[in-house]
């Protein structure tokens, strides 16, 4: 067909729309994701690849912890001319990665199209979220992460890089919270993360806050991350290793520290007095 066909099909209330510059979509409803992607990638070149948000969903992160998916993210080698256009961005880099193949989409790996998502965010949770989701349920390392956007642009790494920092000591933006919570305590912790022993030098777990002087350990425990795969069996081990070796344990689910504050302070307090009126239990740190 000529390109005045084209153009006719395609004015509003026509059969067909146009998607990118060259790219037509042969219907008229809204395109769904996948639609997108396939047009990205038809306009981005055979050597084309999904970064970002979009990446991020097809390695199995939770669409719940994943920035927008409005725009498609792609990466195109350096020599190659292609502009951004409508809801696609293209990055062109001298340091394309070898493609990761989902449902014959190529994809960036999961640390690659994690920093490329961090990297174009500006508010500091959702920034958070995204790393943490891409820590525990993707499985990569804060050091990994960091060593990606070492590796790349600078250019919006400065958020995202000391957030890593801070995630390399904290677990979770729960854990965060409970930071900031615990400076209302009487007593605050004496550890944080640290590695808890029986008295024949056998490991009983690593709580989030631990007071040392009542053997006194707080978990912040998110439900949603504990039933993935075997999380809920751990946490149930966890607990039992715990009450063998007589620590208090006061246990609290995310959602609490920011919808009631004052009664998470106040359990701890009353957990810490309970410890503190027993026998402290042979255990020790390291």
């Amino acid at each position: 067909m000529n390109s005045k066909a084209i153009w006719r099909r395609c004015l509003p209330g026509g059969p067909w729309q146009r998607l990118l510059p060259g790219v037509i979509l042969l219907e008229n409803g809204k395109p769904t994701h996948d639609q997108r992607i396939a047009a990205a990638l038809i306009y981005g070149g055979p050597s084309a690849i999904v970064t970002g948000p979009h990446a991020c969903l097809r390695h199995g992160l939770r669409r719940s912890e994943i920035p927008s998916l409005d725009c498609v993210h792609l990466l195109i080698p350096h020599d190659h001319k292609r502009l951004s256009s409508e809801f696609l961005v293209v990055e062109r880099t001298r340091m394309l990665p070898r493609p990761v193949v989902r449902d014959g989409v190529p994809l960036a790996p999961l640390v690659r199209a994690t920093t490329d998502a961090a990297r174009r965010l500006r508010v500091a949770d959702a920034v958070t979220k995204l790393l943490i989701e891409a820590i525990q349920r993707g499985r990569c390392t804060p050091q990994v992460l960091l060593a990606e956007l070492d590796a790349g642009t600078k250019r919006g790494t400065a958020l995202p890089r000391r957030i890593l920092n801070e995630v390399e000591c904290l677990r979770s933006i729960a854990e965060a919270h409970s930071r900031v919570l615990s400076e209302g305590l009487d007593v605050p912790p004496t550890h944080w993360n640290v590695n808890v022993f029986n008295e024949t030098g056998r490991y009983v777990g690593c709580p989030d806050a631990w007071w040392d002087d009542v053997a006194l350990a707080w978990e912040i425990d998110s439900t949603e991350f504990h039933y993935f795969h075997d999380g809920y069996a751990r946490t149930l081990d966890r607990n039992t290793r715990y009450a063998g070796a007589g620590i208090a344990v006061v246990q609290t689910l995310p959602s609490r520290l920011e919808r009631d504050p004052e009664g998470v302070l106040a359990e701890v307090k009353a957990a810490y007095r309970a410890a503190a009126a027993r026998p402290r239990p042979s255990v020790h740190i390291s």
